[in-house]
């Protein structure tokens, strides 16, 4: 017979394991390819020393003179905060009590939550990875009723549960009665969606206000956009008196992507850096451009096989990937070395001091349960990472 015990214990044995190799290994390529550690997390932060530039105690000499003065490696402190990484549950009373005597419809029962959640959490785990960790998701350029148009529709999809935030001085803050709104369309076609609940008031949100997940702005993962974006700091230091954190940024000529662009930021990565790029990512028009180039030239399409199922066009070995986060008519190359998601702990169920993991929610006949990471993501080399820029898609 199912019981809230079984079903606790179903959560814990069976479910915990595979959801976590999910997150870890299957959300997309890149995540793939980066190495997680709990090395260098102190307390609630990361902190990683890490070294610049080359050891100074080397010199040539005459015979009998002076050796050279001995100067060591460069050092610097990189500080991240972990972020708090939820994903949640709702399995109703009546649902259990329904199939307490049917445990093949509980199990079917938890495996439609369970994929409902990786699904969910796929999509912003994934998103979170090309972000700058503040949270944005696109901003809202027209408010009609309860629909939003926004300047980009990538991160978004239906059944996201958002807040609304306006401009406070630097920063943003939430608009209390635009948030926690569920999204119930979205017109990716002329960039819209459409929320639950009541129609805005004049005013109340307006163009150039953003829109963020639920209660996340400002608590993301550092993605790739915080190493190549203007920011002035990164990692707790400001860049204008440290050049070494600036990546390469180049911009294609005429918009065009081919061998020779590419082959010279990886050139320059391994020159400058000593970096040696081992993973290119890119949208899906830039894949596409760069196809036609080869197809144009008559060049073969080479295609590798990836960790965890995934497949990639290739450049002289480097595999090619897409991802649907990666902003337009770019292609960042990277040294995935170089990257370390830092956690406190792999995927855990969040437990109350009795232990359980299913609680039911006060004053409601339904139980939850949440999954908790304590995470981010750190490059500890970001001068040997490069991007290409405005290409045109095909």
């Amino acid at each position: 017979m199912v019981t809230i015990t079984s079903a606790e214990n179903a959560l814990k044995t069976l479910y915990l394991g595979v959801v976590s190799d999910q997150l870890n290994t299957k959300v997309n390529p890149l995540l793939a390819k980066i190495r997680q550690s709990t090395a260098d997390v102190w307390g609630k932060e990361i902190r990683k020393l890490v070294p610049y530039g080359a050891n100074g105690g080397i010199g040539a000499g005459t015979e009998d003179g002076n050796l050279p003065t001995s100067a060591g490696n460069n050092y610097q402190q990189f500080c991240l905060t972990l972020k708090n990484l939820y994903g949640t549950i709702e399995i109703s009373d009546k649902a259990i009590r329904a199939s307490a005597s049917n445990s093949g419809a509980f199990v079917n029962l938890l495996n439609a939550e369970m994929e409902g959640l990786i699904k969910a959490s796929k999509f912003n785990f994934g998103r979170m990875l090309f972000g700058d960790g503040s949270g944005k998701l696109a901003k809202i350029t027209a408010v009609s009723g309860n629909t939003l148009t926004l300047d980009n529709i990538k991160n978004v999809i239906e059944g996201m549960v958002i807040d609304c935030l306006t401009v406070s001085g630097s920063s943003y803050s939430p608009i209390s009665s635009a948030s926690n709104r569920r999204i119930i369309s979205v017109d990716r076609v002329n960039k819209k969606i459409t929320l639950d609940g009541s129609n805005f008031s004049s005013g109340t949100v307006i163009a150039n206000d953003i829109i963020s997940v639920q209660g996340s702005y400002g608590k993301e993962i550092t993605g790739l956009e915080a190493i190549f974006g203007a920011s002035t700091s990164l990692y707790g230091l400001n860049r204008a008196n440290n050049l070494w954190l600036t990546p390469k940024k180049v911009t294609a000529k005429e918009g065009v992507i081919d061998d020779m662009t590419i082959q010279a930021v990886v050139d320059e990565l391994e020159d400058v850096a000593g970096s040696t790029a081992n993973f290119i990512v890119c949208s899906s028009g830039v894949r596409r451009a760069y196809q036609n180039y080869l197809t144009s030239n008559r060049t073969n399409i080479d295609t590798i096989n990836l960790e965890g199922g995934f497949k990639a066009i290739s450049f002289n070995g480097i595999p090619i990937i897409t991802d649907r986060f990666c902003p337009s008519g770019t292609m960042y190359i990277l040294n995935t070395d170089d990257f370390v998601l830092h956690q406190l702990c792999d995927w855990r169920w969040l437990e109350g001091d009795d232990g359980k993991v299913l609680k039911q929610v006060a004053g409601k006949p339904v139980y939850t349960a949440t999954l908790v990471k304590y995470a981010d993501l750190l490059c500890e080399r970001p001068s040997g990472q490069g991007v290409i820029t405005g290409i045109t898609e095909a």
